[in-house]
């Protein structure tokens, strides 16, 4: 009986860490697919047509192209009634500019479509293989894969590119995030794979416990989500300046014009992120009353201002600040935009910062 548990020790063994293995190899595979999917992305926005975002964006914007756009006929009591065509308003303050959305990053053009296209089912492929990556490496720890940093940095990115394509599926015009999130999904990952790396391990016992899966899994989905609205908002400050150096009769650079052109407003950006950091802050709060109940069911007291708690606090605070303002003191634009960067900063130094630099009751997760 003794010969054979010890036999069946070292088989778990070897499985475990051929699964670990099988995972690394899924984690460089998907980072090899995400590139491909980077260069498709950079091919789609330079071979979308320049030409046809300038002249796209010249006839949305003149007036003689709003005179001259077509009326809408609706039925209206048995007969008809012709309404003006609503105008494409994206600023809802009076005296602020009225900017179309651009065409995205194809810039209307056929070629620049098909690679964009292209570059989406590289990610859809990228993110299966990462998830299977993901997925192996909790089989091959026997728990959920959060126990350190590298599997946190690599479900993180795996969730934030799941975020994206979510919103694509639900058929919201966020393409143009495409570009921009693969790039850092891809220094995520290279961080992970070569600075953040650590080997299959057991948890320590303060990690034993049902409240892992539920409080690091909400943090991990509003960490993504924090990202994705933070990137958006990156992205509006350099549209609103575009936007006001054409405003105040200034000429942007071919390149400028080129990228920026494609983007959405800066109003919808500035609405997207919004709603963006929004929707998930709830969710945000949970998190943190999730784990300041696993802090008492591990250490015996719900809130100690360990590190940890206090930039998660911090951070909630942040968010809290942002929307408020937005909420009530109508702060919108740039002002709203430097808070929600803010916020955001405080949640990646409560991520990079505190498990690397500072020491306290959540230093198990070191690199």
């Amino acid at each position: 009986m003794f010969t054979r548990r010890s036999a069946e020790v070292p088989l778990a063994a070897a499985t475990n860490e051929n699964l670990a293995q099988i995972s690394n190899v899924l984690i460089y595979s998907a980072m090899a697919v995400y590139t491909l999917a980077f260069f498709a992305y950079i091919a789609e926005w330079l071979f979308g047509s320049r030409s046809k975002v300038a002249r796209t964006a010249a006839a949305l914007t003149s007036k003689q192209g709003a005179e001259k756009a077509p009326a809408v006929t609706v039925n209206q009591g048995g007969g008809t009634a012709v309404l003006e065509r609503p105008k494409v308003t994206v600023r809802a303050a009076a005296g602020r500019r009225d900017v179309p959305d651009g065409p995205g990053a194809h810039g209307g053009d056929e070629q620049g479509d098909l690679y964009g296209r292209i570059a989406i089912s590289l990610t859809v492929l990228a993110f299966l293989v990462e998830l299977g990556g993901v997925l192996t490496r909790a089989l091959s720890v026997e728990r959920a894969p959060w126990g350190n940093m590298y599997e946190f940095n690599i479900t993180f990115s795996t969730v934030a590119v799941g975020v994206y394509l979510g919103l694509l599926a639900l058929k919201k015009n966020v393409r143009w995030l495409g570009l921009f999130l693969i790039t850092s999904v891809l220094l995520d990952l290279g961080l992970a794979v070569t600075v953040l790396y650590t080997a299959s391990d057991q948890l320590v016992p303060a990690l034993h416990s049902y409240w892992l899966y539920i409080h690091v899994s909400t943090a991990i989905f509003c960490g993504a989500v924090f990202y994705v609205g933070a990137v958006g908002t990156i992205l509006y400050l350099f549209k609103d300046s575009y936007e006001s150096k054409l405003a105040s009769g200034g000429t942007p650079g071919t390149f400028a014009t080129s990228v920026l052109e494609r983007l959405p407003s800066s109003a919808s950006l500035d609405k997207f992120s919004y709603r963006v950091n929004a929707a998930v802050f709830p969710l945000w709060t949970f998190t943190i009353i999730a784990g300041a109940i696993w802090a008492g069911d591990a250490w015996g007291r719900y809130w100690g201002w360990d590190p940890k708690e206090t930039w998660s606090f911090i951070t909630w605070v942040a968010y809290a600040c942002y929307l408020h303002a937005r909420a009530t003191a109508g702060w919108k634009g740039r002002k709203a935009a430097y808070l929600a960067l803010i916020a955001f900063g405080c949640w990646l130094f409560n991520y990079y910062g505190v498990n690397i630099f500072v020491s306290g009751k959540h230093s198990y997760a070191g690199v």
